[in-house]
């Protein structure tokens, strides 16, 4: 699915592991509907809301600490407002941009399998404004199977 300019896909928040569920709970309670998963090679437990557009992630003990990932982040803010996510035709040509304004990328990941391809690179924050771009061929309306 290709499109021609960017779109808000949805936001992530780092959540400390032992508030995790926690917090699933009371956002379920005003109306989300997690998905709960485990990204091994990440190293990230996840509570998914793809259709409202709703993340929360929380580093495993085996989590990676560097720069970009969410135990660095957590270690440095606590919990809060990770990424926000935008929907692009073309992570790459988005990466060329954010380079022409001082912007590496310090994180990016690739899944595929069973028909779907995603495509997620996360920009170092610029002006406040922490921003992943992501690429996929899935609908919106099609539900996630990690």
């Amino acid at each position: 699915m290709s499109q021609v300019s960017p779109q808000l896909h949805h936001v992530v928040f780092a959540i400390d592991p032992g508030r995790l569920d926690r917090a699933a709970d009371y956002l379920s309670a005003l109306g989300f509907q997690f998905q709960a998963f485990e990204l091994e090679h990440l190293g990230l437990q996840i509570r998914l809301d793809w259709d409202r557009g709703f993340e929360l992630i929380a580093p495993t003990p085996a989590a990676p600490t560097g720069p970009g990932t969410a135990a660095d982040f957590l270690a440095r803010n606590g919990d809060g407002l990770f990424s926000v996510v935008v929907r692009t035709a073309d992570c790459v040509a988005g990466e060329q941009i954010a380079a022409r304004y001082g912007v590496n990328a310090d994180f990016r990941q690739q899944h595929e399998g069973d028909g779907f391809e995603l495509s997620e690179v996360k920009l170092e924050p610029l002006f406040g404004i922490p921003v992943t771009l992501m690429s996929t061929n899935m609908d919106d309306e099609q539900p996630v199977t990690p």
